[in-house]
């Protein structure tokens, strides 16, 4: 099926209030587009055939929830706090659920700094389906979305808050999953648009709050929590990531950022504990790689603990 693409630079020149910067304009990715679009409505530039009906502004009033063609469960993996890792665990856990059987999709939910192609070793831009709707990009037998197929790595999304809301909502809706047991959104930090949007646009099953032991990402998990929860999103349970590192030379537990935070967190709110992740350099080897550590070394100890939080998913569903 032949597509004709618009950059990003000449999708953002047409708004006044909207740049994007790049030193080279030919590495900018490309937005699908057939016709001329109204882009605060339509930021991936996606044909409008495939789109769900729309009503003019004033007959909106609030969102309604839905669930996604073919999804059965729809997973949230969350931290209101960057660098705890929460990719990382997104993608092993997802990869996990998939080696159990299961039909599973990842949807990257950052719009500013997405992970996940990077994480599947997955470059390109996806096609569209006889429905114009985007089709997912796999590896290792997991599908998965991403704004990061349809921009370049280098290049930068620079929008407001309007663009990535409807970003987002494209990305939820115009993506033909097929049919999926599991679809696991990686959040990104915050308690902003992008998480509003999410928990207001779809049923979400259920979610899970990641966090490294250290105070100063708990105080931020756990603004992440209570939006969940006034939200009346169901919690699965909190990972605590990089809990220990244990050095390879004299085996000592080191508590390198701190230790029992999640634990007592967990405690206080109610919750359980599904996953505890050490801090080990292979894990990060293999993020780096693309070839994440369920797949790299699936009978390793720190694949088991990604495992362990599958387990504890299916489990909460059965």
């Amino acid at each position: 099926m032949a597509l004709r693409f618009r950059s990003i630079a000449t999708a953002c020149r047409s708004l006044n209030r909207t740049a994007c910067l790049a030193s080279k304009p030919e590495a900018l990715a490309r937005l699908f587009s057939s016709t001329r679009i109204v882009l605060h409505e339509n930021p991936l530039g996606l044909p409008r055939s495939g789109a769900p009906p729309t009503l003019p502004r004033m007959q909106r009033g609030l969102p309604t929830k839905r669930k996604l063609p073919g999804v059965d469960k729809i997973i949230a993996v969350s931290s209101a706090k960057g660098g705890v890792g929460k990719s990382t665990v997104s993608v092993n856990t997802a990869l996990a659920l998939a080696q159990s059987g299961k039909r599973v999709g990842i949807l990257d939910a950052d719009i500013f700094g997405p992970s996940i192609p990077k994480l599947l070793k997955l470059s390109g831009e996806p096609r569209l389906s006889e429905n114009n709707q985007l089709l997912p990009m796999s590896n290792y037998g997991l599908k998965s979305m991403s704004m990061g197929y349809l921009v370049g790595e280098e290049a930068p999304v620079v929008w407001r808050g309007a663009m990535v809301q409807k970003a987002i909502q494209q990305l939820l809706h115009e993506v033909e999953w097929g049919g999926l047991d599991y679809l696991i959104i990686d959040m990104p930090p915050g308690t902003g648009d992008v998480q509003l949007t999410v928990i207001q646009r779809i049923i979400l099953d259920g979610v899970i709050i990641v966090s490294t032991p250290q105070d100063i990402a708990l105080i931020d998990a756990v603004k992440g929590l209570n939006m969940f929860k006034k939200t009346e999103t169901p919690i699965i349970g909190m990972v605590q990531n990089m809990s220990v590192f244990v050095c390879p030379n004299c085996s000592t537990h080191t508590h390198i950022f701190g230790t029992e935070g999640v634990a007592r967190t967990a405690e206080k709110h109610g919750l359980s504990i599904i996953g505890d992740i050490p801090l080990h350099a292979s894990i990060c080897q293999h993020a780096d790689e693309g070839k994440p550590t369920v797949v790299a070394e699936p009978e390793s100890v720190h694949a088991q603990a990604y495992r362990n939080i599958a387990s504890a998913i299916i489990e909460k569903f059965t």
